[in-house]
C-alpha cells in the first residue's frame, strides 16, 4: 500500500480523457489523484494545489510534451517525482529523459494497473527517503550554524556584535528587494567574522575600529577568508552561503577579492548587500553617523551595487519613530532589548559589542557579568521596535539621541 497515515497526492497529465480516466481508476483508492489534459493546465494545478509528490505525465501532447512539461515540474515543484509514460515509438526519447536525471521512470503505454501500483510505490517511497533526508540536512546545518554563531558571541564578542549588526542591515535590504532566499544572506552575515576567530584580540579591535595595521597583522589578516572556508567547508548545504562569502570584498566595477572576472549584477545579491553593510557598519564603528557614512560610501565610485546603496540610503533613514533609548544598571537587561554601545570594564576590556539583541541565553551571561566584572555602568540599551521596523542604522543613531 502506497500511503501510510497520510494519502499520497499525485498529478496524472495526459491530453486523451479515457486515458486519465484508466490513471485514476488504479490509482484513486489508493492515492489523492489530481488530473490535467495538458501541460499548461498541469502547471496551473501545481501552482494552486501543490505539493504532489508524484507527477506522472504522458510524452506525445500538444503544445509541451512530458519531458518540457517535467523540466518545468522539476523547476517549480523539485521535490516532486516525475514518472513518463512513453509510447513504444517514443523509447529512445524516454531513456534520454531518464539519463539526463529529468525523470525517475518511464512506463510504456498501455501501462498494466500491477505495473503502474509498482512504479507508484517506488515513486512514493523515493518522494519520502528524499523528504526525510531534507529535514535531517536542514536539522544538522541550522544545529551547526547555531553552535557556530554561539561560539563566536562567546570567544569574540567585538565580531559576534559586527555580525549581528551587519545581518541586520542585509535583512532590510533583503526585505526591501523581496530576496526569495534571505535564508542564505542572513547566514552569510552572521557567519562573515566566523573567521575573525583566528586573530589575536588586539589585532581585532584595530581591525574593527579600522585602525592601521602592522605587515604582520595584516598578512594574518588575508588568512581570515581562508579560515572561514575551512571552518564552513564541511557542512552540508552552505554552498550558496559559501558563494556569498567568498565575494563579500568583491567591488562592483569587479576589483577586490576574489581576483577574477565576476563584476556587477553577476557578483551574487547576498555579497554585494554584504559588501554595502560590512562597510556601513566599519564607519560607524570609525564614529561616522549613518548620513556622514552613506556620504563616504557614494563617494566611492565603483565600489557597490548603486541600486542597494540607495536602498540602504532609504532604509537608514526610514527611522523617524522617538528614541527608545534608556541606560539602565546591567542587572537590569532584559531580553529583547538592543545594547547601543559596547559594554566595557572600567578597563577598557570588551564583553558585549552594539548592536547585539539580549536573548534568554545572554541574561545568564548578563547576570554573571554583573556580578562579578567591574562594568562601566550604566548600559545604553534600545528598546526593540514592537513591529520590527527599526531602521538599520537604529542602534548607532540611538547612541547619539
Amino acid at each position: 500500500m502506497i500511503e501510510s497515515s497520510t494519502r499520497t497526492r499525485v498529478l496524472c497529465v495526459d491530453d486523451e480523457p479515457h486515458v486519465l480516466e484508466g490513471l485514476t481508476r488504479v490509482l484513486r483508492l489508493r492515492c489523492t489523484v489530481a488530473s490535467a489534459t495538458s501541460g499548461a493546465q498541469a502547471l496551473d494545478v501545481i501552482e494552486r494545489e501543490a505539493p504532489f509528490a508524484v507527477v506522472i505525465s504522458d510524452l506525445r501532447m500538444p503544445g509541451m510534451d512530458g519531458v518540457v512539461f517535467l523540466q518545468r515540474v522539476r523547476q517549480v515543484s523539485p521535490d516532486s517525482i516525475r514518472i513518463l509514460l512513453t509510447g513504444y515509438a517514443d523509447l529512445d526519447a524516454a531513456i534520454a529523459a531518464v539519463n539526463e536525471g529529468h525523470i525517475f521512470r518511464f512506463l510504456s503505454k498501455p501501462c498494466p494497473p500491477d505495473t503502474l501500483l509498482k512504479a507508484l510505490r517506488a515513486a512514493a517511497e523515493q518522494h519520502r527517503l528524499m523528504l526525510a533526508e531534507r529535514v535531517l540536512l536542514e536539522q544538522t546545518l541550522h544545529g551547526c550554524v547555531k553552535a557556530l554563531t554561539d561560539i563566536l558571541a562567546l570567544a569574540s564578542p567585538l565580531a559576534f556584535g559586527r555580525a549581528t549588526r551587519v545581518k541586520q542591515v542585509v535583512s532590510s535590504l533583503a526585505t526591501a528587494a523581496q530576496v526569495a532566499d534571505r535564508w542564505s544572506v542572513e547566514v552569510a552575515a552572521m557567519l562573515s567574522q566566523i573567521g575573525a576567530v583566528s586573530l589575536p584580540g588586539d589585532t581585532l579591535e584595530r581591525v574593527y575600529y579600522g585602525q592601521a595595521l602592522s605587515a604582520e597583522e595584516q598578512e594574518m589578516l588575508s588568512r581570515v577568508p581562508r579560515v572561514t572556508q575551512q571552518l564552513l567547508g564541511g557542512i552540508p548545504r552552505l554552498d550558496s552561503v559559501l558563494d556569498i562569502l567568498t565575494y563579500q570584498a568583491k567591488r562592483f566595477d569587479g576589483s577586490g577579492m576574489p581576483r577574477d572576472s565576476v563584476k556587477g549584477e553577476a557578483i551574487p545579491w547576498g555579497a554585494r548587500a554584504l559588501k554595502i553593510a560590512m562597510d556601513f557598519d566599519v564607519l560607524q564603528t570609525q564614529g561616522l553617523d549613518p548620513a556622514a557614512a552613506l556620504e563616504v560610501m557614494r563617494g566611492r565610485a565603483g565600489w557597490y551595487d548603486p541600486a542597494l546603496l540607495g536602498e540602504l540610503a532609504r532604509i537608514a533613514g526610514a527611522d523617524k519613530s522617538p528614541s527608545r533609548l534608556r541606560e539602565i544598571p546591567l542587572r537590569l537587561v532584559q531580553p529583547g532589548m538592543v545594547f547601543v554601545e559596547d559594554v566595557r570594564t572600567r578597563g577598557g576590556v570588551m564583553l558585549i559589542a552594539r548592536g547585539q539583541e539580549v536573548t534568554e541565553a545572554l541574561v545568564e551571561r548578563v547576570r554573571n557579568l554583573a556580578k562579578h566584572a567591574d562594568v562601566a555602568e550604566p548600559v545604553r540599551v534600545m528598546l526593540k521596535d514592537p513591529a520590527g521596523a527599526g531602521s538599520a542604522a537604529a542602534p548607532n543613531g540611538a547612541a547619539r539621541a
